[in-house]
């Protein structure tokens, strides 16, 4: 890890550390937080960020601090290549992009900032992400908090991205999300409806995957997602092997997280003491 910015007490015991992750050839920016007496690297836990199709670190806001606040464990966020401060990607993006962040870029994330026992926070294509990392079997990830998952693509998902694209063109979306990406917003919001809208990523699915899930799960969605069905819930609870919670939460929509922040904090961080007192179990 190249370090950057300098810790920082921005009014809670936590340090957080902007720095950037080799990873291909490319520099991924990221973020450390840490609360006291912990380390990012090791063999404890740690919370790893995964953000949406269009998102990047800046845009989870204060959730991934008020986690590991919560949770007392070190937490990373950081942005995938093409988003955010990170590096753009060499490879053109195409309908095995979800696979290729799970099961070559994120282990390379893991390895080079010494994260030996993740615990993986992913919302929407990040939880995809997530979710495929897990059905590869690493035996020391020790669970995954899916949020607003998509496991296979629905008539609605399509739909709702067609509403995205009509609004990053005609209201204040494009430069809300420039704020973010910076001057390649175009490229950035393209890469991803493009290939969501392409007729070859229409028959995507990882359901087959989903046995090979043997960690815990704690599956999330907002009742008034736009982009999912409970379809989606139920699909992952049915699948994975391993122990699974799944809730669909009313009075929100894609972002639970933002949306119904308290209770979602409340539930990660119960899902996380439940992995903790485990894994102290075994010892």
């Amino acid at each position: 890890m190249s370090k950057g910015t300098r810790p920082s007490d921005r009014g809670s015991a936590c340090a957080e550390l902007g720095f950037t992750i080799p990873c291909d050839g490319l520099r991924l920016r990221a973020k450390s937080i840490t609360p006291p007496g912990t380390a990012l690297t090791g063999p404890g836990p740690s919370l790893v960020f995964l953000h949406e199709g269009l998102g990047s670190i800046g845009q989870w806001r204060g959730f991934p601090l008020a986690l590991a606040q919560a949770t007392g464990l070190p937490a990373l966020v950081y942005d995938r290549a093409g988003y955010g401060k990170s590096d753009d990607p060499r490879d053109p993006p195409d309908p095995s992009y979800l696979e290729r962040e799970a099961w070559e870029r994120l282990p390379r994330v893991l390895s080079a900032c010494g994260i030996e026992a993740p615990i993986l926070v992913g919302h929407s294509d990040g939880a995809s992400i997530a979710l495929l990392y897990a059905s590869s079997g690493p035996g020391a990830l020790l669970g995954v908090v899916a949020e607003a998952a998509h496991v296979f693509v629905e008539d609605l998902t399509i739909q709702g991205i067609w509403r995205t694209l009509h609004a990053f063109e005609t209201t204040s979306l494009r430069e809300r999300l420039k704020a973010h990406h910076g001057d390649r917003v175009d490229q950035v919001f393209r890469r991803w409806s493009d290939l969501w809208l392409s007729p070859a990523f229409r028959p995507w699915t990882m359901i087959h995957r989903l046995p090979g899930i043997r960690c815990p799960v704690l599956a999330i969605q907002g009742a008034d997602d736009e982009y999912g069905t409970p379809d989606q819930i139920a699909a992952i609870t049915q699948g994975v092997s391993g122990p699974v919670q799944g809730m669909v939460l009313g009075g929100c929509a894609h972002v639970p997280h933002l949306q119904a922040k308290e209770r979602v904090l409340a539930e990660i961080t119960r899902f996380v003491e439940g992995i903790r007192g485990q894994e102290q179990g075994r010892v």
